[in-house]
């Protein structure tokens, strides 16, 4: 899944979590934690992967259970002890929804399901080298897994909207910062 399809995931998870546990929408600094989490798997395996050469494939590492459970638990321990347990279940949630949502093409045989198991059970190495963002989005195309991508995402957007856009504030603030004059943009 791409990162769009990662964070309309991690965003409808978290929003029904959020209202079903104090019946409110999500806050923005939860949310900046949430998508955080929603593409840290990514954010460590394709680089180490990709690039450096030192994982199998860009699903390996951060995307095994026997690493993420432990990274779980530590962000836990340590957002109960300063106070902030809601951004250590936002980032927990996104960064677990990341890595189910990546192993969910397994049913059909289009993924590998043992990197959530990885090095405890191997997977298959690239081939050829590993791919490319444009190779990999050209033969996303034609993919309904892709497709489904943009309908969580409208989903999702629908959702925050119905939210009251949380986390646009901080959007806009930090906008102006950087461009300024273009904070209302």
């Amino acid at each position: 899944m791409w990162p769009l399809g990662h964070a309309a995931v991690g965003y409808l998870l978290y929003t029904l979590a959020t209202r079903a546990r104090f019946d409110r929408p999500p806050t923005a600094l939860a949310l900046c934690a949430l998508l955080v989490g929603t593409q840290f798997p990514d954010l460590v395996d394709k680089p180490l992967a990709w690039y450096v050469g030192v994982l199998p494939t860009g699903r390996t590492l951060a995307h095994s259970l026997l690493v993420l459970i432990p990274v779980s638990l530590v962000v836990l321990a340590l957002a109960r002890r300063y106070d902030r347990t809601e951004l250590g279940f936002a980032f927990v949630l996104g960064a677990l929804s990341h890595a189910v949502v990546d192993v969910i093409p397994a049913l059909w045989g289009a993924a590998d399901p043992n990197m959530l198991l990885w090095p405890l059970v191997p997977v298959e190495a690239y081939e050829s080298g590993p791919p490319t963002v444009v190779g990999l989005f050209l033969a996303s195309l034609s993919d309904p897994y892709f497709l489904l991508e943009f309908v969580l995402a409208a989903l999702a957007l629908v959702a925050w909207r119905r939210d009251g856009y949380p986390g646009l504030e901080l959007v806009r603030s930090a906008v102006g910062r950087v461009l300024p004059g273009r904070s209302d943009a």
